[in-house]
């Protein structure tokens, strides 16, 4: 497109064409089984598209209460049959009450927050749903950084922590063991899950299978998830809830950057406009290497660089790639699939200026909904 020609680098661009498609998915999934999918605020947030979301989802899940004042303020505002569902490792006295008023289930990871939090939230809003967050101590997270059930985690009540004392206050139990992985890996928690816990179904509301479900990926098996699903809703006469954040922004757009120079020193080296610490961090905390357009790996086609970003931290490395051709000053270098947990992460390291914000709607007219300056990194400091 030759508007984009014009945008300044970096700037993020979500196709919502490509969003549509994904929400497209999770509905069938809705529909099909009887769950219902909220957006996780922590993997997606781009609130410039909660008008087309909201469409399709039945709420939003926040981790604590700033993401719940956006849940509230600019997905349910006008719905009262779109959910907030917050939930916090620990919740602040100081926060709780506004928690309190704005949400419609608050999910405890113990019972020491349960029991000290429930008389005050329920004074507050007699309509809130209390859930706690079990740890089933079971997870085939591809990397520990994201396992929220290895061991000694904070996340979640295990078995041996659990107080039946709980069960006389709350609705629902949650768990989330996942972290973008098929349903085999769900299908085993489930299992673990069941085996500790089911005793205590019996008069709940509702269970929350928590997120990390890659339902929107290609040759995800949204069948038998629907199977899973249906034949849980059956057994134990519950509603379900899912709560994935990668499956909504998955591969629905790009970070489009800038080669600022190239210099050599032992091998091919681009300084780009963007940053992996920055603006791309979980190519680091996980790590993986993002896709580059029109790219390969190192060696496989003509010309070769390491790519780094824009700061003066050592590692700030994306990567060593190839090219057809020698990159130049100028070069647009477009990171593959960077909509979700990207922008939700950003920091303004170094002072660098946060990537703009871009959607391009379904009618093919591209819309610059946030650009960030000076101000922005100011503003975080004193």
């Amino acid at each position: 497109m030759k508007d984009l020609d014009k945008l300044n680098t970096p700037y993020y661009l979500c196709d919502e064409s490509l969003l549509k498609n994904n929400l497209e998915i999770l509905n069938y999934v809705q529909e099909q089984s009887g769950a219902k999918i909220i957006l996780a605020l922590k993997g997606f947030a781009m609130w410039g598209t909660f008008p087309l979301i909201k469409k399709y989802l039945k709420g939003c899940t926040s981790s604590g209460l700033h993401e719940a004042l956006l849940a509230r303020e600019e997905f349910a505002k006008d719905d009262n049959s779109l959910e907030v569902h917050t939930y916090s490792p620990a919740f602040k006295d100081e926060d709780i009450e506004e928690i309190a008023k704005i949400s419609d289930h608050i999910v405890f990871n113990s019972p020491n927050q349960l029991f000290k939090f429930k008389d005050r939230v329920k004074k507050i809003n007699s309509h809130v749903s209390l859930s706690l967050r079990i740890n089933p101590e079971h997870s085939s997270s591809p990397k520990e950084i994201y396992n929220p059930c290895g061991i000694y985690s904070r996340l979640g009540t295990t078995l041996a922590n659990f107080d039946e004392e709980v069960l006389k206050y709350i609705d629902g139990l949650n768990f989330h063991a996942l972290c973008e992985q098929d349903v085999g890996a769900l299908e085993e928690v489930l299992a673990a899950f069941e085996e500790k816990f089911s005793k205590y179904f019996k008069n709940l509301k509702y269970i929350n299978f928590g997120g990390g479900h890659h339902i929107t990926k290609k040759g995800y098996d949204v069948e038998k998830l629907i199977k899973i699903i249906k034949e849980f809703r059956a057994k134990y006469d519950v509603e379900v809830y899912l709560e994935p954040g990668e499956a909504v922004g998955w591969e629905t757009g790009v970070l489009v950057s800038s080669v600022l120079d190239t210099m050599h020193n032992g091998m091919d080296l681009a300084i780009l406009d963007t940053s992996a610490e920055a603006h791309m961090p979980d190519t680091l905390a996980m790590p993986y290497r993002a896709e580059i357009r029109d790219s390969a790996k190192a060696g496989e086609k003509k010309y070769t660089y390491r790519l780094g970003g824009n700061t003066c931290l050592a590692g700030d490395i994306m990567g060593d790639y190839s090219f057809d051709e020698p990159l130049k000053v100028g070069d647009k270098i477009i990171f593959e699939d960077q909509i979700h947990y990207t922008f939700v992460k950003n920091t303004t390291f170094n002072g660098i200026k946060l990537p703009s914000l871009v959607i391009l709607r379904e009618d093919k007219t591209l819309d610059v909904v946030k650009e960030f300056g000076y101000e922005d990194y100011k503003n975080r400091l004193s």
